[in-house]
């Protein structure tokens, strides 16, 4: 009974002394504890904190049942876990400060007071994007009628400068001839993938890393499997189209979707590539400083 009574006068002292910062610890501490979780969740990492579990548990037995040899090579290998863990999760760990970078600069864009010179630049862009968009779904339909392989991708706020390096700049103004030549089985750049880069064919015959994922189908072959590691390792959005079957698929985050017609392309790679640019230009219309409104008045 007395047990009893010092838990539930400990709890009331606990919540006497609760502060606001507290209760702000405990939800940040859960927020990446959740983060954590789904990070490795699905991939190869989570196998790997599996493996780290197992051996904290056989650590726990050594000292229970006094195994000092075991203790002792657990406890040496605990000993460099922290530069360990570093190096085993580098991936993981870089997808989630991308991820928390592009959160970041997404949540600015708020700020942005959207002078007219901006909104000209941004329009402009939004225009170079849609001719890319028309160009790709065009050259797409074709190589797909053709059974043409093709890897194209749209580098969005992530870049690709490491990408880049492993092919050919181009620098070309997209086109349904341009993008065919490029991936015509004879061309010296087909074997590789087309990087589109502010509404322009900027560079080709790149090489993409492979997805380590052991959840990929095994209908798909290299060119589905690197588009699906380019997409885990950015945020760019990366179309397919098979040389086998002349299938055209879409990848974004670590997810294809396959089947695409003409028409299911065009309007997929506009809610992505320019629903975003589109809101984007209006906010900062919507944001020019009244002083430059009266003037033109």
């Amino acid at each position: 009974m007395e047990f009893v009574i010092g838990l539930w006068n400990t709890f009331l002292q606990l919540i006497h002394n609760f502060r606001i910062a507290d209760a702000l610890d405990i939800i940040l501490v859960t927020f990446i504890i959740y983060s954590a979780i789904k990070l490795v969740r699905e991939t190869r990492a989570g196998q790997l904190v599996r493996g780290i579990l197992v051996l904290m548990v056989i650590w726990f037995l050594s000292f229970w049942l006094n195994l000092y040899l075991m203790q002792s090579i657990i406890s040496y290998l605990f000993q460099f876990a922290f530069i360990a863990l570093l190096i085993i999760f580098q991936p993981e760990i870089r997808r989630a400060l991308e991820q928390i970078g592009r959160s970041g600069i997404k949540a600015g864009k708020t700020w942005n007071l959207g002078l007219s010179f901006v909104s000209d630049e941004a329009e402009a862009r939004l225009q170079k994007t849609r001719k890319a968009v028309n160009a790709v779904v065009d050259a797409a339909a074709q190589m797909s009628r053709q059974k043409t392989g093709a890897l194209i991708v749209f580098e969005m706020k992530t870049k690709l400068g490491d990408i880049i390096d492993t092919g050919t700049i181009v620098e070309a103004v997209p086109s349904l001839q341009i993008i065919c030549n490029i991936f015509f089985n004879k061309a010296p750049l087909h074997d590789g993938a087309m990087i589109v880069r502010d509404g322009m064919v900027y560079a080709a015959g790149c090489i993409l890393p492979l997805t380590k994922s052991d959840n990929v189908s095994a209908e798909l072959g290299t060119r589905h499997r690197a588009a699906i590691g380019m997409s885990e390792n950015s945020d760019a959005v990366i179309v397919v189209v098979s040389e086998e079957t002349g299938q055209i698929s879409v990848v974004r985050n670590g997810t294809i979707t396959r089947n695409y017609t003409r028409e299911t392309l065009n309007s997929a790679l506009e809610n992505l590539l320019l629903a975003e640019s589109t809101e984007s230009n209006e906010k900062r219309q919507n944001w020019i400083p009244s002083f430059r409104r009266t003037k033109k008045q």
